[in-house]
């Protein structure tokens, strides 16, 4: 086994590691007023995911990895999908209803 093959995993499978913490560190804290800004931001991040997947895909040469790279694009773009459709949701619980302005009139 080739010890810089073994070392660059290693060290991928500490900063995916490093990354996952903080993330859940910084997120865990974030108050609920915030949460659509950050859904906004997110889905920025899961388009760059998908970008991502696909070009893993376009030079993907066994079928394994042509597999896990349309599992990767299919994720990724059914989450920022998904995030576009919960932001959207929450934007629509701070506009007026128009039931109470239609009470308020009689």
């Amino acid at each position: 086994m080739d010890l810089t093959t073994t070392l660059t995993g290693f060290v991928a499978l500490y900063i995916f590691m490093l990354a996952a913490f903080t993330g859940y560190e910084i997120i865990g804290r974030v108050p609920a007023i915030l949460h659509t800004p950050l859904m906004s931001g997110s889905n920025f991040v899961h388009g760059i995911v998908v970008v991502g997947a696909m070009y893993a895909l376009l030079n993907a040469t066994s079928t394994v990895e042509q597999v896990i790279g349309f599992i990767g694009v299919l994720l990724g773009a059914g989450n920022a999908a998904g995030g576009y459709v919960v932001t959207e949701r929450m934007l629509e619980m701070f506009k007026p209803s128009d039931k109470k302005s239609d009470n308020a009139k009689k």
